[in-house]
């Protein structure tokens, strides 16, 4: 690019900043930076710095730096976030394989969608094969031979398939077989090479299938389950039997180290004290029990996970609810203390057994020293959000029930306030635990109704107090639901009156509600699920019991008033029942569709905030092994019901569907696999995602006219101003939408960190028939003066012939700005509600960094070749400036100032460029030049005596950072500045 040379007069607008334009729609994520669960972990030994890990819900991640900062390397690749097993070759770093679905049989578990390989350490991916095997327990890599790869499949969780078993590939993935099957119910958890010997491998088999009600784990030990051997790569297998259990057995995770290839220890899950650690001195022709420690065995269909030293065999590593460390070979066990409890994976290196990383319901963890200290979980943002609430507060907050965490969370939409560790430490409790949800009061957001797996309570942010208001006052855990008096699911609704703030309901199998914040309680319903005997039943079977109320089946697991007419109430149940009332409970209807299969959870009911009688419902079945989309809509209270899952993929479970509060038929739905939106009140869909990563989106909310997301493996996420969506036609021509009342606020920039904190901005909208080579922006206040024009001009290859100008005066009138897209299509344009600044040698700062424009109307105004469209929007006061006295005329008086300021300092600047070049190119008195330019310019030492132009630029950032009323001093130092410049320019 020419240079372009200015006079004190020129008034060029230039900039190059990229960061304000976002094409289409972006999305936030605002954290928490916390990790989530994690179940697979890898290493690597030519790379120690290098691991992987991989998260039940979001997707792989690396890190180069010891667990310093992990970086997200799946995104755009994988089609599911839930990752089973990682491994990476010990000779070449860059051969990564990724079998995806966790082992870890959650009711909530995501399912796999196959195995993908890297061969460039992650950068790329390419899926190859087993699409349908559902969940992956282990993935091998034959340790010479990087294309010949062995896959433990443990099948789908929720219902039988005959892709499961023991898989392998001697070409890189391109094909598979199946070497290794029982039936369509058995799958394998683990599959191990012997040290030394990868011809031999052993395989542990086990029957586990995940019902809404209960948990199976375990078969007969003689066809369903045990460890297998193979001498001859794969081809044929042999039971080992001598020594294990012979009745029934469940999930096994082998255990061999290169220090004894002869040793083979299996972590068995058994009844009673059959179960424990096992240990075979023969390769495994015969077995011992070494342990029958119940700390090593607690719920084996989520853990069952053991290693080995690679240099000790008798060190042993269990991991479990607790992560215990055996240094005789299992005889006895001592705890370590990994930053989070749940423990799940762990890869240590061959070289250096104090070198491991470790994973949990927490996250990823590496540690140098065996396990005394460990690096953060805190840079890692793959929480399990099980639901969004927001409250009132300016920035607004989102609250939640995150997975595996003591209390409920919140986070604030953007940056609230300043604090030291700015990108952690904007995660706050609120109260109850894990599985939420968090309610603020409307009216004050210190106050927040928190649940805790049934467990009611009302937290206070300022004491930090809980105060337990439980329905029925019983503990639930341990019970057959059916002698229950009141059964509450882990995630048990909260809701407050849309009509009175004193109004809040929560649900076991009955409705209950509160005027008292829960000092008492009314049931305003009968039992509305259908309470099925056969599924009321003790969960956990053959072997373990697991009853934490993830398996209460009967229970009402979504509750709404309708937003329109008071005492209008629908609920769903997580058997398959909805229910509505339209006088505040004294009569319930059965509303339940009659062409939906029965037994699907009711994860969202969703009065319209429209009509009445309008309602919608989202059922979800996977769970009991159906993975269509069930999305239903009814329009007169429930008597009849509409299917509406049109372009939905059939295999994309729907959680959660909302109608916009605005805009009528405009609805938005969280699927398993990402974002849908329909313009048509549902008649059809289409995909939503943009820069969304695949992850299930669990909640939705619309507040503000922003879009607000919980998801289950990638935190909460926001798209601003989704208002634009509201004004969306369809149309093919050129137009702008009105942007949503802005908020004036003041925010720095994180770019992509996060969370994802954006400066203040009004998101302006525009739609482009074609793709358009000049296109014009224009921002002008309600007195018709132009406060910013923004100018783009492909069709130019040199920025002067892009420049227009006014001739009267010799002014260039508008800012080239790159970022001002002419694409085909939506575009959207962040402007940042500051005036034009000071002039500035650096062409990247020249003319920004403006004093903030007032609040007021103002019109927003795009020309695109010959036509020209505009739309008016509002900028009002941040409300906590307002409750501290700030007002609009204080505010107009400071920008004036600032201008002033700001010119004088732009004068001063430019003053200096010109006696620099004079000094240069020796055309006048260079004396004289250098001379002035003392007065301008700080010497350039260490900490020099600040001079004229860093004067005016102190007096100007003083000006400009906040608003305030100008002080007395400010204004007679710019009267005084002002004076000495005037004078250097005689």
């Amino acid at each position: 690019m020419k240079q372009i040379k200015f006079s004190v007069f020129t008034v060029f607008l230039l900039l190059f900043h990229t960061g304000f334009c976002q094409f289409d729609f972006k999305f936030r994520n605002v954290g928490p930076l916390r990790g989530g669960r994690v179940t697979a972990v890898a290493g690597t030994r030519v790379e120690p710095g290098t691991f992987y890990l991989g998260a039940t819900g979001g997707g792989v991640w690396k890190t180069t730096d010891y667990g310093t900062t992990w970086n997200n390397v799946s995104d755009g690749y994988f089609e599911t976030p839930s990752i089973g097993a990682i491994a990476v070759d010990q000779q070449d770093p860059n051969i990564v394989y990724v079998a995806t679905g966790s082992d870890g049989l959650r009711s909530n578990v995501i399912a796999g969608k196959g195995v993908y390989k890297s061969i460039n350490g992650g950068e790329t991916w390419e899926h190859i094969g087993l699409r349908n095997a559902g969940q992956i327990g282990a993935i091998i890599i034959h340790p010479d031979n990087h294309n010949v790869v062995y896959v433990a499949a443990v099948g789908s969780a929720f219902n039988a398939n005959p892709e499961r078993g023991i898989f392998k590939t001697t070409d890189g993935g391109r094909n598979w077989n199946k070497v290794l099957f029982i039936s369509d119910q058995v799958g394998f958890a683990d599959v191990e090479f012997l040290p030394g010997n990868p011809s031999t491998l052993y395989a542990a088999a086990w029957k586990g299938e995940r019902k809404p009600w209960t948990i199976i784990s375990g078969g007969d030990a003689a066809t369903e389950g045990g460890i297998y051997k193979s001498v001859d790569d794969g081809k044929t297998w042999d039971k080992l039997t001598a020594g294990l259990p012979a009745d029934v057995i469940g999930k096994i995770d082998v255990a061999v180290t290169p220090a004894d290839s002869k040793i083979v220890y299996a972590l068995v899950e058994a009844p009673e004290k059959e179960g424990g650690l096992y240990k075979s001195v023969d390769q495994g022709k015969t077995f011992k029990q070494i342990s029958d420690f119940g700390g090593i065995r607690t719920r084996p269909f989520y853990y069952t996970n053991l290693r080995v030293d690679p240099k000790n065999p008798e060190v042993l590593y269990a991991l479990a609810t607790g992560n215990y460390k055996s240094t005789n070979g299992g005889k006895d066990w001592d705890y370590l203390r990994p930053p989070h409890g749940d423990n799940h994976d762990m890869w240590i290196n061959p070289d250096n057994p104090k070198l491991f990383i470790q994973s949990n319901d927490g996250g990823a963890n590496v540690t140098f020293n065996g396990g005394e200290s460990w690096s953060t979980q805190f840079n890692q943002p793959t929480s399990e959000i099980y639901q969004v609430e927001v409250d009132n507060q300016y920035p607004y907050w989102l609250y939640g029930g995150q997975q595996d965490n003591y209390s409920t969370i919140a986070v604030p939409s953007n940056e609230p306030y300043s604090i030291q560790a700015d990108q952690i430490g904007y995660i706050i409790n609120t109260g109850g635990c894990e599985t939420g949800p968090a309610v603020p009061n409307p009216v004050n957001p210190n106050i927040v109704y928190a649940n805790c797996k049934g467990r009611f309570g009302v937290f206070n942010k300022l004491t930090g107090e809980e105060k337990a208001y439980y329905v029925g006052a019983s503990y639930m855990y341990g019970h057959n639901p059916k002698d229950l008096e009141y059964r509450f699911q882990r995630v048990s609704p909260i809701h407050v009156s849309p009509h009175d703030p004193t109004i809040i309901y929560h649900t076991s199998q009955y409705v209950h509600r509160t005027t008292n914040e829960g000092v008492s309680w009314e049931t305003i319903s009968p039992d509305l699920t259908a309470f099925e005997a056969d599924k009321q039943v003790i969960s956990g079977s053959p072997i373990t019991r697991d009853i934490t109320g993830e398996e209460y089946y009967s229970t009402i697991y979504a509750i709404r008033e309708s937003p329109v007419k008071a005492g209008v109430i629908w609920t769903g149940a997580n058997d398959g029942p909805i229910y509505v009332t339209q006088d505040n409970g004294a009569n319930w209807s059965n509303v339940t569709p009659s062409k939906i299969p029965k037994g699907g959870r009711v994860d969202a009911v969703e009065p319209s905030p429209h009509n009445p009688a309008k309602a919608y419902a989202t059922i979800l079945r996977y769970q009991v092994g159906d993975w269509k989309p069930y999305i239903v809509k009814t329009t007169n209270y429930g008597k009849s019901w509409e299917l509406i899952t049109n372009g939905i993929p059939d295999d994309y479970p729907v959680r959660v569907v909302r109608e916009d509060p605005e805009r009528e038929g405009l609805l938005f739905a969280g699927t398993e696999y990402g974002l849908f939106v329909s313009y048509d009140d549902g008649a059809n869909w289409e995909s939503f995602q943009n820069n969304l990563p695949v992850v299930p989106i669990t909640d939705i909310k619309l507040h503000r006219n922003d879009l607000v997301m919980s998801t289950m493996g990638r935190g909460f996420w926001i798209l601003d101003n989704a208002s634009v969506l509201q004004q969306y036609d369809k149309s093919n021509k050129l137009s702008i939408y009105s942007p949503d009342k802005t908020i004036r606020y003041r925010m720095r920039s994180y770019g992509d960190a996060v969370p994802d904190f954006e400066t203040g901005s009004v998101l302006i909208d525009y739609f482009l028939p074609e793709e358009t080579k000049q296109i014009k922006l224009e921002i002008v206040d309600a007195a018709g003066t132009a406060i910013n024009t923004y100018y783009r001009d492909t069709t130019s290859i040199d920025f002067e012939e892009s420049v227009q100008r006014k001739m009267e005066t010799n002014e260039f009138i508008f800012l080239v700005d790159k970022s001002l897209s002419g694409k085909k299509g939506h575009n959207r344009y962040a402007w940042d509600m500051q005036h034009f600044g000071p002039w500035s040698d650096n062409e990247r700062r020249r003319w920004s960094s403006g004093p903030m424009v007032a609040p007021g109307e103002y019109t927003a105004r795009i020309t695109a070749g010959e036509n020209t469209v505009e739309t008016t929007f509002e900028l009002v006061l941040d409300p906590r400036a307002e409750q501290t006295g700030i007002n609009q005329q204080m505010i107009e008086d400071q920008i004036l100032f600032a201008k002033q300021v700001g010119r004088l300092l732009g004068d001063a600047r430019q003053l200096e460029a010109t006696l620099e070049q004079k000094v240069k190119d020796k055309t006048a008195d260079v004396q004289e030049a250098k001379s002035t330019l003392a007065e301008l310019q700080a010497k350039d030492i260490t900490y020099p005596m600040p001079k004229l132009i860093d004067q005016i630029n102190y007096l100007y950032r003083m000006t400009i950072s906040t608003d305030q009323k100008m002080g007395k001093d400010a204004i007679e130092r710019y009267e005084k500045l002002k004076k000495e410049f005037e004078n250097l320019m005689k």
